[in-house]
């Protein structure tokens, strides 16, 4: 009984373990056109992932994030967008709807990904990571509003978050990026 009881907490120990182990770039996830997408492409890029909605006071942000793609997309930096309806249900389309509206109001070229859930009971486990200080070893941070900002550096570790309101172009953000 006593080695049974030494096996498990062993094992226990273990799990725990691998689980602060995962990073960013453990995960895989769905691009908005329904293609299998392996977060652990992005290794040696820092990326900035952005819950975005259609129907939101700071959809207008689409144009900033656009914009700070195109400057810093050539140098090992990538925004992925993840719409999700869960504010006031501000994200009501499905992935093509959503898709054809990036793309005709804001001319949106960085990779936006399937529909999902970033908090609640149904949360993405992509979310429940960047989220969880216990999962991410870093900080814990509730998402509060649509548009809000993840950075994650090089090697898929969470450096830091930007509120919704902080736009793509701020100071922080760029910093970040430039660093």
């Amino acid at each position: 009984m006593k080695n049974l009881i030494l096996f498990v907490s062993f094992f226990l120990l273990i799990s725990q373990t691998l689980d602060a182990q995962k990073n960013f770039h453990s995960f895989k996830t769905k691009t908005i056109d329904g293609k299998d997408f392996d977060l652990a492409s992005l290794k040696g890029k820092k990326v900035l992932v952005v819950n975005t909605a259609s129907k939101c006071g700071l959809t207008p942000q689409y144009k900033e994030l656009e914009a700070l793609y195109k400057q810093y997309k050539d140098k090992n930096f990538v925004i992925i967008g993840f719409p999700a309806n869960n504010f006031l249900s501000q994200e009501p389309g499905s992935n093509e709807e959503i898709a054809e509206f990036c793309e005709l109001n804001y001319g949106v070229t960085f990779p936006m990904m399937s529909k999902i859930s970033v908090k609640g009971n149904d949360q993405d486990p992509i979310y429940s990571w960047l989220t969880s200080k216990s999962q991410n070893g870093k900080i814990d941070a509730e998402v509060t509003w649509n548009f809000q900002k993840f950075m994650i550096d090089e090697n898929g570790e969470l450096a830091d978050f930007a509120s919704p309101r902080e736009k793509p172009l701020s100071e922080k953000i760029v910093k970040w990026i430039e660093n």
